[in-house]
Order: C-alpha cells, then sequence, then structure tokens
C-alpha cells in the first residue's frame, strides 16, 4: 500500500471500530473487547509505518475537492509532516493502552460497550486533527471530540457531579469555537484556501491583510480547547469521568488538539507580534496559577488536571516564543508521563477504596500493596518534575532555553517581552511543579489516612500498561533531544547550561522544601488522631469510582473536606491555600459575569413573554369573546321574542323616517 493510503486507513479502522461496537454491544458483548482495541492497535502500526516511510523528510501530501464551494473550496487533504507523524505515533500509543487498561478497570461497567465506542470514536476524530490537510476538515474532527468528551466525561450520568462536569466542559470549549470557526473563515478568506499549505504560503508572501484580529480568534478556541487560561476551568471538574478518558484527554487527544493546531499553523501566528506576546502572558499566567493550585488540590485527579494546565502552559509558551520544534518535543514527553500518571491514580483510587476517592489526605499503605503503581508513578513524578535523566527534564528545558533564546533577542519576530514573560513564568512553575509532585507522592504513599480494604491484586491488563508507558517516561527524552530536530526541521533541542542549572536547582529546591514541610506537619499532626474514613466495599475500579462520585464527596468539586493536619500545602500557601483550592474563584467570577446576567435576562424573558406579549394576546381575543357572548345571549330559541325584537325593530325604523320627513 502506498502511504497515503495508509494514513487514510489510520483515522478510518478506529471509526469502523467504534461504529461496530455501537452496533453490536447488545447484540454480541463478546465482540466488544475485540473491538474496542484491535482496530486502535492496527491504526497505531499503520501509524508507525507512515511515520517511518516520511522519515522527517518532505511532507506527504494528498487532497481530493469533495464538492465545489465556490471561490474557497473545501478539500478532503492530507498533510503529513514530520512532527504529524510523531504526534500520531503518540496518539495512537496513549489510545491503544487506554483501551487495553479499560477493558480490566470497567470491566463489570455495564454501559463499557458505549464507553469503548465512544474511546474509539475520540481517537479517530483526534487522527483526523492530526493528518488532516484542511481546515474545514480539521474543524470536523475538533467538534467531533468535543461532542465525545461530553459524552465520556458524563459517563456516570446519574450522578450530578457527572452531569454537571460534561455541561461544563462542552460549553465552555464552545466559548472558545465560536471565534475559532470565525477565524478560520477569515483565515480562508484572506488566504484564499482552507487547504494549511496554500495558508502557510500565503502567511510567508504577507497576504494576509488582519493577521492580529484572526489570531486572536484563533487563540480562543484554542484556550477553549487545550485548557487555557481564562478557559481551563473546565478541565478540573472533567475528572468526573472515568479515569482511563482523563487519561485519553491530557495525554493523547482534546487538550493537545490546541497546541497541535497552534504548531501546525504557527507563521499565522508569528505575523502578529500582538498575538505573540497574548500568547505569552496567557502561557504565563496559566503556567503560574496551575501550579499554586495544584498545589492546594487534596483530590490526585484533580493535582493531576492542574498539572496539565500547567504543562500545557510550558507548551504554549514554546510556541509564543516561536518555537515549534520544543513545544511538540514536550507535547510527545508529556503524552507519556501524563498517562502513566492517570492511569496509576486509577489504579490507587481502587487500591484505596473510600467514598472520598482520591482524597490523598485519607491514603495510607499504598506503598505496599500496589508496589506497580507505587514505582511507575514515581517514574512520571520524576518525569512531570523535570529531574534528569527522566524525559520531562530534556523536553522543558527545550522550552526554557528557547524562552532563554527569545529573551535575549536571538529570535527575529518575537518580541523580547514575550521571550522573558514565558522565562520566569517557566521558572517558577518549575519550582511549583516540583512541589506539588512531591505532595502528591508523600500524601498517596506515605500518608497517615484511614486503612482501607484490600481489594486484591489489579487486573493484569492494567499493570503491564503502566509499565510499557514508564518506559518512555524514562528514556524519550534523552533518546529524543538528538534524533527529533531532523524530523521538527532542524532547530536543537539540547538543554542549556543556564536554563538547566536554573530549571533542575528550583525544582530540587521545590521537592526539598515541601519534603520538610511534610516532615513538619507530620511531627505536629502525629498528635492529632485522624478520623477513620469509611470503607468502600469491594468491586470494580469503575463502579469503585461511580459510587464514590454519588457519595457527594469533595473528590470533584467541593474543597470543603476536613482539613488535613499533615498536608504540607497548606503550610507553604498559608492564607493562599483556600483560594488556591478553589482555582482563585474564577468559576465565581465566570458566575457573577456571565450565568447570573444570563439568568437574569432570561427571567426578563420570561417576565415579557408572560406578562406582556401573552396579555397582548389574551386581549386580540378577549373583545371577540365579549361580542360573542352578547350575540349568544340573544340566541334564545324563543319565537315570540324574535317577533317582538322584529316588531320593536320596525318601529325605531319607522319612527326615524317619520322624523327625517318632518324635518326636510
Amino acid at each position: 500500500m502506498t502511504t497515503t493510503t495508509l494514513a487514510v486507513l489510520v483515522p478510518v479502522l478506529p471509526f469502523l471500530g467504534a461504529l461496530a461496537g455501537l452496533l453490536l454491544g447488545r447484540t454480541a458483548p463478546g465482540f466488544v473487547r475485540p473491538l474496542a482495541v484491535l482496530p486502535t492497535l492496527t491504526a497505531l502500526a499503520l501509524a508507525a509505518i507512515v511515520a517511518v516511510r516520511q522519515g522527517g523528510d518532505a511532507a506527504v501530501d494528498a487532497a481530493t475537492e469533495l464538492t465545489p464551494t465556490g471561490s474557497v473550496p473545501i478539500e478532503l487533504a492530507l498533510h503529513i509532516d514530520g512532527f504529524a507523524a510523531l504526534v500520531a505515533v503518540q496518539v495512537g500509543t496513549v489510545a491503544t493502552c487506554v483501551q487495553i487498561y479499560s477493558t480490566g478497570y470497567l470491566r463489570d461497567d455495564p454501559r463499557y460497550p458505549s464507553y469503548a465506542a465512544l474511546v474509539s470514536l475520540f481517537t479517530s476524530a483526534m487522527f483526523l486533527v492530526v493528518y488532516s490537510g484542511d481546515l474545514m476538515v480539521l474543524l470536523v474532527g475538533w467538534e467531533v471530540m468535543g461532542i465525545c468528551s461530553y459524552f465520556l466525561v458524563g459517563h456516570y450520568w446519574e450522578t450530578p457531579q457527572a452531569r454537571a462536569a460534561s455541561l461544563k466542559a462542552f460549553l465552555v470549549t464552545k466559548l472558545g469555537d465560536v471565534p475559532f470557526l470565525i477565524g478560520l473563515f477569515a483565515l480562508a478568506t484572506d488566504a484564499g484556501s482552507f487547504r494549511i499549505t496554500k495558508v502557510l504560503a500565503s502567511v510567508a508572501h504577507g497576504g494576509l491583510d488582519h493577521p492580529t484580529l484572526i489570531a486572536l480568534l484563533l487563540l480562543a478556541g484554542v484556550a477553549g480547547k487545550s485548557a487555557q487560561f481564562p478557559l481551563h476551568t473546565w478541565l478540573p471538574d472533567a475528572m468526573a469521568g472515568p479515569t482511563p478518558v482523563s487519561a485519553l484527554i491530557h495525554a493523547a487527544t482534546m487538550v493537545a488538539a490546541g497546541v497541535y493546531f497552534v504548531a501546525r499553523l504557527l507563521p499565522v501566528f508569528e505575523a502578529s507580534r500582538a498575538a505573540l506576546v497574548v500568547l505569552a502572558v496567557m502561557a504565563a499566567v496559566t503556567m503560574v496559577g496551575s501550579g499554586l493550585a495544584a498545589l492546594a488540590q487534596d483530590d490526585i485527579k484533580r493535582v493531576l488536571a492542574y498539572s496539565t494546565i500547567g504543562q500545557l502552559g510550558y507548551m504554549t509558551g514554546a510556541l509564543a516564543v516561536g518555537d515549534r520544534s520544543a513545544a511538540v518535543f514536550h507535547l510527545l514527553s508529556h503524552g507519556a508521563f501524563k498517562a502513566l500518571l492517570f492511569l496509576a491514580a486509577g489504579v490507587v483510587i481502587h487500591a484505596a477504596g473510600t467514598n472520598s476517592l482520591a482524597a490523598m489526605s485519607r491514603m495510607t499503605g499504598l506503598r505496599e500493596r500496589v508496589p506497580d503503581a507505587f514505582w511507575t508513578m514515581t517514574v512520571a513524578l520524576l518525569a512531570l518534575a523535570a529531574v534528569p535523566p527522566f524525559s520531562g527534564f530534556f523536553s522543558k528545558e527545550s522550552v526554557l532555553g528557547a524562552a532563554e533564546h527569545a529573551a535575549t533577542g536571538h529570535t527575529g519576530p518575537v518580541p523580547a517581552a514575550a521571550g522573558w514573560t514565558v522565562l520566569v513564568a517557566g521558572l517558577l512553575t518549575a519550582l511549583l511543579t516540583a512541589a506539588y509532585a512531591a505532595r502528591l507522592w508523600l500524601l498517596a504513599f506515605r500518608g497517615r489516612g484511614a486503612e482501607a480494604p484490600d481489594h486484591g491484586r489489579q487486573p493484569l491488563t492494567m499493570t503491564v500498561v503502566l509499565w510499557v508507558l514508564a518506559v518512555p517516561s524514562l528514556a524519550f527524552g534523552g533518546l529524543a533531544y538528538r534524533s527529533l530536530p531532523h524530523w521538527f526541521g532542524g532547530d536543537s533541542l539540547a538543554p542549556t547550561l543556564t536554563t538547566s542549572v536554573l530549571g533542575t536547582g528550583l525544582a530540587l529546591t521545590g521537592g526539598l522544601v515541601v519534603y520538610g514541610a511534610w516532615r513538619h506537619t507530620t511531627a505536629r499532626a502525629a498528635r492529632v488522631p485522624l478520623g477513620a474514613v469509611a470503607a468502600h466495599p469491594e468491586g470494580d475500579a469503575g463502579l469503585v469510582e461511580a459510587e464514590a462520585i454519588a457519595s457527594h464527596t469533595p473528590a470533584y468539586g467541593d474543597v470543603a473536606s476536613a482539613p488535613d493536619p499533615a498536608d504540607p500545602g497548606r503550610l507553604l500557601l498559608g492564607p493562599l491555600h483556600r483560594h488556591a483550592a478553589t482555582g482563585f474563584h474564577l468559576d465565581a467570577v465566570y458566575s457573577a459575569l456571565l450565568v447570573r446576567p444570563v439568568l437574569a435576562a432570561a427571567l426578563l424573558v420570561r417576565f415579557l413573554d408572560r406578562e406582556v406579549v401573552d396579555t397582548y394576546v389574551r386581549g386580540a381575543g378577549t373583545l371577540p369573546r365579549w361580542l360573542g357572548a352578547a350575540v349568544r345571549r340573544a340566541q334564545t330559541g324563543n319565537v315570540q321574542t324574535y317577533v317582538s325584537a322584529l316588531l320593536a325593530g320596525t318601529l325605531v325604523l319607522v319612527v326615524a323616517a317619520l322624523l327625517v320627513a318632518a324635518g326636510a
């Protein structure tokens, strides 16, 4: 088969698997798991073949016009360059691991067939985004991922938290998608085409008439899809979905799509210095704010959610300083260790077995009970904290190095202000990242919560996946920073001395400070008996999670949980802890600025409809009704009454005629 044919099959196979899974889920349940795993695994193999054939050389381009659309045609087009080929392999790897993991995690879930089909559809949509060479076709995958996230986040729809989280994720991302769609049309109008290659050629020749407006409109959609400030609030609440879904969204699909889109069309954003500054500020606020928020969360999945927001901030920061290679390098590295973190968290949740679901303050004895999760999660946290030689160190240092390069004025179209903004925020976030990673490890594996019943060994499909993902989390960065420049266009990804020393030093400082605070709080809390935690009955990990959500615990959104005296985050953040735990009240701000005015406007419209419009409608019918009632009373059915009325009328006419005649 040709490379083009193989590339077409990559998104088609998971789509067919999703369709077959939905059709056969009830009639042939024995086929559900093979239909979930095999198409995605085959798509991964084909994506790997496409990557090998492409080899980082000239891009693979193919197109056919879908239908005549006038001056700006829409084409079914492929555009596969080096970084698209590698991102597709990452998407297939994570999606396959999630599907295999889910066969054990949700083995007793009655809605597993629909879940597996939606995961396959989600994967197919992301493949379409990665390989698409036409912006309108890319938009199809973009929006399909949005609706898949709505259904998957709301998988446990019988719980109010899941319903609210799925609706919030859908609405917040759509809030960004409206200007995003307008920006796509404006971009195609200026460039004369939706084809990505033609758009980039038009940008290279100065063909954009409104580069700043277009870039800012597109950034609104990117902020929503990739959970960047100020449209990031949906992602922590999306933890109400099953843990494998969280791994898929955070590591390979949905949030990665926005970063990938900016990387794909980076020259469009580089055409506007103002857009780059806005992108840099957005990345800086996202990185620092999410780091502080993560340090205040008690739920393990919310910590990881804010961590994802911050790591995506690193990627958008790299794009703000014009380095696509560093951004995609961190995207690939982050995909491995973040998927591992979430899937290991799923094992921890099952082992903890408490009604508080993933509250770290209520965990104890997990190191001995889930050794696979302990060791692999330790590797992933070290990669997250950018400790050398783990993969996160090399990819994060490439971002900091790019920011330093821009800050010192060595990058032409990028303002130095953008470089300094990303560099300072990135270094501060390195400190915060190591701090919340160390806090998570200490509370989860060396905590003093109440002992929960042992649910036995985890299914092999879950633990094997953890070790598979641990390999790239450990070794990918060190192997890739030398070879990836060939795939990304030649830019060096080697760590620089200054940022390596500063970043590593700050990371070690953050970890040591948290460890010291934990030792202090633990010694102080040893004199305070911690309340027992009610054990959850034995059951499947997915069912444990669903029932825990239904118990209205503080795991998903309610921060008013009992303070943990051994939490170093409370000691380090001090008065800031209360604000950081709620995401700095951004949801309350949205409620005041958007939700309440919209509700007030809806109430006004209802009042006008009921009291004004309906009054006119009722009034228009009242007069005919009164006239009808009066006429109806005259229709008595009595002949004598009719004759009398006739004579009276005749008499009145005669009298009137005589009066007229007399007057004449």
